[in-house]
């Protein structure tokens, strides 16, 4: 085996981790990268004692046999941690080694389960009024036909459900056109305090509808931005009429902002704009899930208040565009607050201001 010392300076030069086994089935060579992945000791051992993962070793085994190149997979890391390898095997031609290089797929690997996952939870959010809507139909076309009373009642049902359906797919197209933004820095001057007065006045009525007090701690002192105005009023919308959706009847909803010379999320100047409400609150164990696309806290209950699921979803990739951040905070029975960081430009270029519309 005088190509062994040869085959090692060889694998030291790859990036990817490459691990050699000879045709008595034992690792004779493996890079640093390999031996990060596999562990101490791996160098002389039977493969199956370091790879062991079945479908991996299978494939080793039929190489050995057959000299044909595969591929196969393997996962490493603990659970919440997993990485996914694409191990392409092939036969060092001249030589009784099997080469086996993994390649790290998990971005891809998760990509992918994330748009099976988004086709699943689509159809499933337009399965159920489609359902009903069907039903409903076939109702008003055969029992109650000519039952006045009936048919008034299921034709406000249907309605309900058909604005379901449309606030899904407005919320999806919304989504879409933010994620294509994402990556383009807005760059008109915007007047946060502005939109904040701007969001307020569109919801005034929703608030007076649930009993609601909305209480403004923002003041009028300009807060000025770089910043896309219509997708900032989308921000603060969706948070002030969750706060007042889920607050709770006859409470009220806090609105303050809070400037930071040097913010610590944003190492820079911000400001932090917080939305507060007095409701039922949040179990801390679904924090870190709630800008998930179709991800509900309480599912029953949002779907019940007209909720798609997907508005903080929407919020994250505005934020993400604005180079900003949220932070939730919540304990059951105490509310909740949503505080949107975003940072404060000074060195904004001079230009005009991007005012909205009344």
């Amino acid at each position: 085996m005088a190509a062994i010392p040869i085959l090692s300076e060889v694998l030291a030069a790859l990036p990817l981790p490459t691990v050699g086994i000879d045709m008595a089935e034992r690792i004779v060579a493996l890079n640093d990268a390999a031996a990060d992945l596999l562990g101490d000791g791996a160098m002389g051992r039977h493969f199956i004692t370091v790879l062991r993962q079945p479908a991996l070793v299978e494939a080793v085994e039929l190489c050995l046999a057959d000299q044909t190149p595969r591929h196969a997979r393997f996962v490493a890391g603990e659970v919440d941690t997993e990485t996914t390898y694409d191990v392409s095997l092939r036969k060092i031609d001249g030589t009784d080694v099997l080469l086996l290089s993994f390649q790290d797929i998990t971005q891809m690997a998760q990509a992918g389960q994330m748009r099976r996952d988004f086709v699943a939870n689509v159809s499933h959010e337009l399965r159920t009024p489609l359902t009903s809507l069907m039903g409903f139909i076939e109702t008003l076309g055969g029992p109650a036909r000519d039952d006045a009373a009936a048919r008034d009642r299921f034709l406000g049902i249907m309605a309900g459900e058909a604005g379901r359906m449309n606030r899904l797919v407005g919320d999806l197209l919304s989504l879409s056109r933010v994620e294509a933004e994402e990556r383009v820095r807005p760059t008109d001057r915007v007047n946060l305090t502005d939109v904040l007065q701007r969001t307020l006045r569109n919801l005034n009525p929703l608030a007076v509808e649930n009993d609601v007090t909305l209480k403004p701690g923002f003041g009028d002192a300009p807060l000025m931005l770089l910043g896309d105005a219509d997708q900032l009023l989308q921000v603060f919308t969706n948070l002030v009429e969750n706060a007042i959706k889920y607050g709770g009847t006859g409470g009220s909803v806090d609105i303050t902002s809070a400037v930071n010379p040097r913010d610590p999320a944003l190492r820079g100047r911000a400001v932090r704009i917080t939305v507060r409400d007095h409701g039922v609150g949040i179990d801390p164990i679904h924090l870190p899930r709630l800008t998930e696309r179709f991800y509900r806290a309480d599912s029953h209950r949002s779907r019940a208040l007209g909720g798609t699921g997907l508005g903080l979803a929407i919020v994250k990739h505005i934020l993400n565009r604005h180079r900003g951040r949220m932070k939730v905070t919540s304990q059951p029975g105490q509310g909740a607050a949503f505080t949107v960081i975003l940072p404060l430009d000074q060195d904004a270029p001079e230009g005009p201001t991007h005012r909205l519309a009344p």
